[in-house]
């Protein structure tokens, strides 16, 4: 047996290679299913009859069923194992997408939507605790980046996709193109994805859950982390929820195919969260968590512009930011659990999706009142809060492995 092919994965292995080809599929096709629906609900609104806000809840609610499924959906995986979790769930939000395009109601379709939210609960943090364990130290960061990597290209997919499709054809056509999409994205992951080397099921005793749970509040870091998670991706959502009702008005009047056309800048996403990883993976984490939000930020106040040119370039730059910020602390997370990672990611991947659902329709209710102006400071205030903790983290001892 080659050696490479025993103790942990190090980067530029064949099991390298196979296993984040088969977590970027998998966050290719999680983040197409969730997401898909964000450049479509200015037409949620219209065929619907609904409010900007009620539209957001589209995402929002898979989003807030996602993260409250994950804190009982991960420990599952330490009794079944990490892929036939991550397995059922690729095929399960798939099917449900699938479904969801044929239900004509609106409460019916929010109804598929959070189940959806439900299945899909059991890729994020298992597929993070999958690359704790299985990766050699060294390769974790780019490991993880190449996983958001994957989120930012089905989300940019998924958007892109279904607002083509809904400006030449219906959105319902959109999201089934993304839901047998998710259902590729799952075989490639089934066939492609390394077994476990570091991780055996175990029984689990559900009583001590909890205590699993609390002692990660217990720690001088992780709980910062988890806040981190929360305000970031919080604003972040807001950010795309509400710039294309923007976008169809006036002075930029763009189409609904030009707007996902934009979504392509997750692109910089992918590019920036694999960058970043390897960065941090080598200067530290502390280092580069507080300058990627500072790029962030600075993308914020890009889109208060007139001009459609500094707007696009300002949404690249908070993708970028928002991308590299994510791969940092969520790599940061499995390097500073020292057991029970599973669950470490589950908590910090409640609070980004709980971030996603109240902060992301949180700011229908800013648009309402302030219009983009009123966006910006909302999401300007959650990134200046996040900027704060990174400082922080920034500060602290690092345990031997963080």
């Amino acid at each position: 047996m080659d050696a490479s092919d025993e103790g942990p994965i190090r980067s530029g292995t064949p099991a390298f290679r196979r296993a984040t080809v088969a977590l970027a599929a998998s966050g290719f096709s999680t983040f197409a299913v969730l997401y898909g629906v964000q450049p479509l609900m200015p037409v949620f609104a219209e065929d619907f009859g609904v409010s900007p806000a009620e539209s957001s809840l589209a995402l929002s609610l898979p989003c807030a069923t996602l993260a409250l499924s994950l804190l009982v959906v991960s420990p599952l995986s330490e009794v079944w194992g990490r892929k036939p979790v991550m397995l059922a769930s690729l095929l399960a939000s798939a099917l449900l997408t699938l479904v969801a395009v044929l239900v004509p109601s609106w409460h019916g379709f929010l109804i598929l939507r959070a189940l959806t939210g439900i299945a899909a609960s059991g890729l994020p943090a298992v597929a993070m605790a999958y690359l704790s364990e299985e990766m050699h130290g060294r390769a974790i960061g780019l490991s993880m980046g190449l996983l958001v990597g994957g989120n930012a290209l089905g989300g940019m997919a998924g958007r892109l996709i279904a607002g083509i499709i809904a400006d030449h054809a219906s959105w319902r056509l959109g999201l089934g193109v993304i839901g047998v999409l998710a259902l590729l994205a799952a075989l490639a992951f089934w066939r492609a994805l390394p077994p476990a080397r570091s991780f055996t099921p175990h029984p689990m005793r559900w009583r001590e859950v909890p205590g699993t749970f609390g002692q990660h509040f217990r720690d001088a870091g992780l709980p910062w982390l988890f806040a981190e998670a929360f305000l970031l991706m919080g604003g972040f959502v807001c950010i795309y929820n509400y710039i294309g009702f923007r976008l169809l008005d006036p002075p930029f009047s763009l189409s609904q195919t030009a707007i996902g056309a934009i979504f392509t800048v997750y692109l910089a996403g992918t590019a920036s969260s694999a960058l970043t990883g390897e960065v941090a993976g080598r200067l530290g984490r502390r280092k580069v968590l507080w300058l990627a939000i500072t790029v962030a930020l600075a993308g914020i106040l890009m889109t208060l512009s007139a001009n459609l040119w500094l707007v696009v370039g300002g949404i690249v730059v908070v993708t970028v930011g928002f991308f590299g910020a994510h791969s940092v602390a969520s790599s940061w997370i499995g390097r500073r659990a020292l057991r029970d990672r599973a669950q470490a990611s589950s908590v910090y991947l409640c609070l980004y999706y709980l971030g996603s659902s109240v902060a992301g329709t949180a700011g229908g209710w800013t648009f309402a009142q302030g219009g983009w102006p009123g966006v910006v400071a909302f999401v300007g205030g959650l990134y200046g809060l996040a900027l704060a903790i990174a400082l922080r983290l920034s500060r602290l001892p690092p345990l031997p492995s963080a």
